[in-house]
């Protein structure tokens, strides 16, 4: 008599299994604050908290002549990355570098130790996006500027999902950012079903809708952001109309949240070094006539 046996299943494959039998529940619910073209959805002394090393998110539509134009502001501590779904933005900063993101691009900016920049929509169509900020762990949170400026097709998608930042199933994200964490432009015809499962150790999750409406434990709708029971289970969704989403995945921040008014550093020590040195590039600024003031 021949017996057959199952090969042993991995460690993974039956986390795998776990996580898709479970579905994490949503902890909290929120719509921001509108301000014109732009909503708050968090920011560090609130959602932040929950979140991070995601600290700061806004969702910005508006046609290009009626947005909001920022003028030059420094950063430190912490990365932005602004996300356009529809449009085109401008961007320009301290390091030399400007031009123009087109529909599905991304700016990345590590400001770390300091670098003032400004942007905004440019074009004729109307745009849509989302900036968010990431907090730097200490060993980056004062290490020279980095940034990147892609195009659509930087990106590899997985299903539904474009990989912005972070890893998703095998595939990666030229974006370079800090181990640990992942950030998907997901998007779910009517009725479509899809399960997120994190990658290990990541135990934070939050999503935003931008168009249409989708459940996962809750139904949530255009313009809410959703964060999700800390734990490593799964997220499964289901699209009640052409959705579209982004999603953020992280192993948490284990650093204290220390604000200035531009700026996130893990420590006083930091902050403080942080905010010297965008004072003095914004000195050189004001120097050079591009500011008409400096803080």
């Amino acid at each position: 008599m021949t017996i057959h046996t199952q090969p042993a299943r991995s460690e993974r494959e039956e986390l795998q299994q776990q996580q898709h039998q479970q579905q994490r529940k949503v902890a909290l619910r929120t719509r921001g604050h509108a301000h014109g073209a732009i909503t708050r959805l968090a920011s560090p002394g609130d959602v932040g908290e929950l979140i991070k090393p995601f600290i700061f998110l806004d969702h910005f539509e508006a046609d290009a002549a009626d947005a909001p134009k920022f003028g030059f502001h420094p950063h430190s501590g912490i990365a932005t990355l602004t996300l356009i779904l529809s449009g085109q933005a401008f961007y320009k900063e301290t390091t030399g570098r400007e031009g123009i993101i087109d529909t599905g691009g991304v700016e990345w900016m590590r400001a770390s130790s300091g670098v003032w920049h400004t942007g905004g929509l440019h074009g004729k169509e109307r745009g849509k996006g989302f900036q968010l900020w990431v907090a730097m762990p200490p060993e980056l949170e004062l290490a020279e500027p980095h940034s990147q400026y892609l195009d659509a097709s930087a990106f590899e998608t997985v299903g539904p999902a474009r990989i912005i930042m972070g890893e998703y199933e095998g595939r990666k994200s030229i974006v370079a950012a800090p181990a640990g964490m992942t950030y998907l432009d997901v998007r779910l015809k009517a009725g479509e079903r899809w399960s997120f499962i994190p990658p290990k150790g990541h135990n934070v999750a939050w999503i935003a809708v931008h168009e249409g409406g989708v459940s996962a434990a809750e139904y949530m709708s255009s313009g809410e952001l959703a964060v999700f029971e800390e734990s490593e289970g799964g997220i499964h969704f289901e699209a009640a109309s052409d959705t579209g989403f982004v999603l953020g995945s992280a192993i948490k921040h284990p650093y204290d949240l220390v604000t200035g008014y531009y700026s996130v550093h893990t420590n006083a020590a930091a902050l403080s070094q942080g905010e010297r040195n965008i004072a003095q590039i914004g000195s050189r600024l004001h120097s050079q006539g591009i500011l008409k003031q400096t803080r």
